[in-house]
């Protein structure tokens, strides 16, 4: 991971704030966001299959992305998506064909204020158009055969010409399709409207054009010779429209954190389980570290703070700007305007020149907020231990200059792979759906009624490398927003540092894979509906989106920077930013 990789995950998360911004401003949906590259209203992904929009957000020129804005945001508008799903063909070359011909069809229902919206659309698809003609991928005929397509209904139904620069090379293709798609182009005209009667001519001209496309693997697949590289050009062909289910990560920036859907935890009719709580336990994490070995923690997390150079005064002031609110703190007197002091009108009758007469409110910033740090613990985050720990520590010491409450947390379990919950459930014949098969452990390094000179020598706590185990984040996600419930502040915000996914081996195996997962989602999505703590996710070289609505990816194998920590305080601030 590199600093390259690091700004362009900023990039990415900039861009796609704005094109969610500009979504909801013209659909008129306040709950749309991006998550893992994909757009999301609540919880709910809505993908945009239509070739010409499948961009990636952390790489894409910004006038692409802001042009799939806007076409996700017609979708919304002109587009019933349970009917249009209720006549989704199955077969991928007639769903492609289906998707693309029905995002043209909002496309050209572009309101005619919007001028700049049409001419994003415009330029994105004619852009799309040379990327796929330059790629080589018309050269096949099944690609030609797609191409010619999205070229001769776009122009229908925008009542243009179709692309300049590849007219000639579709002509012979566009003249064999004349004759059998000429009544359903026209209809894709006349109904552009009415969703419901351009159905059916988007239907005709699909499932043409998937006969087309088996006839022509038919007939290439009568020379076995030929075959193989007829399938592998046919490949190279559709590989810039047949993306409806890719989501693979970006080599040039950070990894996203997988997720998937759990049978187990859909299945069971109580949804998340816990087998047992008996041997689950939360602590002072200082209280696993003997006193002397504590102390030489903490010399080495001053240590390696000083080497980074961070302006901890600058961080506060930052941090003041967006948690800090004005109040009322004593009166001015003696000031020139504001309101009349009546104890002061004497001095007006004995000298008439005396301006002094007034009083005002006197305000200061006080951060009514409370800021909960939630580490994981699991073993990965062992070797980040170090980086992670000075984020924290200066973090909490920042917060604490600008009169802010902190508290910070970790979570781990109390063995690897099971301990005493598995083997109580080998015990008894291994149950179905056991649900959290481990020990959770919760630790505490600093609490909320402590300030930072107090807890300073127990943050450094952090640095005991044997307590980092396995990782039940669900769980320690309510842990922490309980606690934070429990507390007086307007403000509660929790920052969950992270480098992975869930992961407890002893749970996954007598469940599956995406059990914790999914709990972690359920979890998160219902704090969000309750709305009365802000969760935050900051991934250690790792893309946290598919799980937190806000986060910010960094490069903990980097020098921590004054430039890090402004990102983090934007995170922070997201909402006033909004």
């Amino acid at each position: 991971m590199n600093t390259t990789a690091q700004q362009q995950a900023r990039r990415q998360q900039r861009v796609e704030e704005l094109c969610a911004a500009s979504i909801r401003a013209i659909s008129g949906e306040p709950d749309l966001h991006f998550r893992g590259k994909q757009l999301h209203q609540g919880e709910h992904k809505l993908p945009m299959h239509a070739p010409h929009h499948r961009i990636d957000t952390a790489v894409a020129p910004f006038a692409d992305c802001r042009a799939a804005a806007d076409g996700m945001a017609l979708s919304l508008i002109y587009s019933d998506s349970q009917l249009h799903k209720a006549h989704r063909p199955l077969k991928p070359i007639a769903r492609l064909v289906y998707e693309l011909l029905e995002q043209l069809r909002v496309e050209a229902m572009v309101p005619a204020e919007l001028t700049g919206m049409a001419a994003n659309l415009g330029q994105r698809f004619e852009r799309w158009s040379h990327d796929f003609y330059n790629s080589g991928s018309a050269e096949s005929s099944s690609g030609i055969l797609l191409y010619t397509v999205a070229q001769m209904c776009w122009a229908r139904l925008n009542a243009c010409q179709v692309l300049e620069e590849t007219e000639d090379f579709i002509e012979s293709t566009r003249f064999s399709l004349a004759s059998s798609m000429g009544t359903a182009l026209a209809g894709l005209r006349r109904n552009r409207h009415d969703q419901g009667a351009y159905i059916p001519h988007a239907l005709a001209i699909a499932e043409l054009i998937d006969n087309i496309v088996e006839a022509q693997r038919a007939g290439q697949s009568a020379d076995n010779n030929d075959s193989r590289d007829d399938d592998e050009d046919e490949h190279k062909g559709f590989s810039l429209l047949l993306d409806f289910d890719q989501d693979g990560d970006d080599d040039n920036g950070f990894a996203s954190a997988r997720s998937g859907t759990s049978k187990a935890f859909g299945e069971n009719q109580q949804g998340y389980n816990v087998y047992t709580v008996v041997h689950d336990r939360e602590v002072s994490a200082a209280g696993l570290v003997r006193a002397a070995l504590l102390d030489e923690y903490r010399a080495r997390l001053d240590a390696g703070i000083a080497e980074q150079g961070i302006n901890v005064q600058r961080v506060a002031r930052q941090l003041a700007a967006v948690l800090a609110t004005w109040q009322r703190d004593d009166w001015l007197y003696g000031q020139e305007e504001g309101r009349i002091d009546g104890r002061r009108l004497a001095q007006l009758v004995s000298s008439p020149t005396e301006r002094r007469l007034f009083y005002q409110e006197r305000q200061k910033p006080v951060a009514d907020c409370v800021v909960s740090i939630l580490i994981d613990c699991s073993g990965s985050m062992r070797h980040q231990s170090e980086p992670v720990a000075m984020l924290a520590d200066t973090l909490i010491r920042a917060l604490d200059m600008i009169g802010a409450s902190s508290e910070l947390l970790g979570f781990t379990t109390n063995a690897w792979n099971g301990g005493k919950p598995y083997r109580e459930w080998m015990r008894q014949g291994r149950p179905a759906y056991p649900g959290r098969l481990n020990e959770t452990c919760h630790l505490i390094f600093k609490q909320a009624d402590r300030g930072w000179r107090r807890s300073r020598r127990d943050i450094a706590a952090l640095l005991k490398g044997d307590m980092y185990r396995e990782g039940i984040d669900g769980e320690a996600v309510d842990w922490a927003c309980n606690r934070l419930l429990a507390r007086s502040e307007a403000r509660k915000i929790l920052i969950v540092i992270s480098d992975g996914c869930p992961a407890d081996s002893a749970t996954n195996l007598a469940n599956d894979a995406f059990y914790l997962d999914n709990h972690l989602k359920e979890v998160l999505a219902r704090r969000e509906r309750q709305g009365e703590i802000e969760i935050l996710g900051l991934g250690v070289g790792l893309d946290l989106s598919p799980f937190y609505r806000h986060c910010l990816a960094t490069d903990m194998s980097q020098a921590l920077d004054n430039h890090l920590f402004e990102e983090i305080v934007k995170l922070i601030g997201h909402r006033r930013r909004r």
